[in-house]
């Protein structure tokens, strides 16, 4: 299989940052990784299975849900191109803690997680810069998950819409952005309900903080909207 025109994507994502289409080339004729197809709702992982590779999201988005003893669930992530999933947990002896969907028609990159924790006899450089990298991103998920949890504790949906919302200019890099989560996707996102959501973000354009429509978001006054991360509103 010819991977070459995913290096350019290949090269953004955590495992293989700053790798040349010659370190790129060496390792995947090393891993011989698969990659497959989903249409918009198929399932990738489901709670409970094992996973015995790491997958790389090419096209469209997924998302990570965690269900709850009463049949509901929270939205652990959502992802889009150059998304790592798995990857932790491939490299335990647990089962998924979440089911992972496509949010929309995707493709996913996997690669065998005994062959990225074994390298082959000639032991390339690039391999060991690999697994630096793998240490790096799981440590990063620490983080983003200690980050995710802040969210969830908020008190106040306020609150956690400002935190989203401050999240998201800041990993588009413009303060107006799409989010790929649907109106319903976010309110689980946030773990709140979509019509609380509906009011409190109609509220914050009322205010003058925020235009929305849709998926389409605008920041119009981030330094309210950072105090509101400091309020505590019913």
């Amino acid at each position: 299989m010819n991977f070459e025109p995913h290096y350019s994507l290949l090269r953004t994502t955590a495992l293989f940052r700053g790798m040349t289409d010659r370190e790129l080339e060496t390792l995947l004729a090393c891993f011989r990784p698969r990659i497959r197809r989903y249409a918009r709702g198929e399932i990738l992982l489901l709670t409970g299975d094992c996973a015995r590779e790491a997958g790389i999201v090419l096209e469209g988005s997924i998302t990570a849900v965690k269900s709850a003893t009463d049949g509901t669930g929270v939205t652990v992530t959502h992802m889009g191109p150059g998304g790592i999933f798995a990857d932790v947990l491939s490299g335990s002896s647990q089962k998924s803690p979440v089911t992972v969907t496509a949010e929309t028609d995707c493709a996913a990159l996997y690669l065998p997680y005994d062959k990225v924790m074994r390298p082959c006899p000639c032991l390339h450089p690039a391999h060991l810069q690999l697994m630096r990298n793998l240490v790096l991103t799981i440590s990063d998920k620490y983080f983003a998950l200690d980050h995710r949890l802040e969210l969830l504790i908020c008190k106040s949906l306020r609150e956690r819409i400002a935190i989203w919302l401050l999240d998201e200019a800041e990993r588009a890099g413009s303060d107006t952005f799409q989010t790929p989560l649907t109106r319903a996707g976010l309110a689980q996102y946030l773990n709140c309900d979509r019509s609380a959501l509906s009011r409190e973000l109609g509220r914050m354009q009322q205010e003058g903080l925020i235009e929305t429509w849709r998926s389409s978001f605008k920041i119009l006054d981030k330094n309210r909207l950072r105090a509101q991360k400091k309020e505590k509103l019913p």
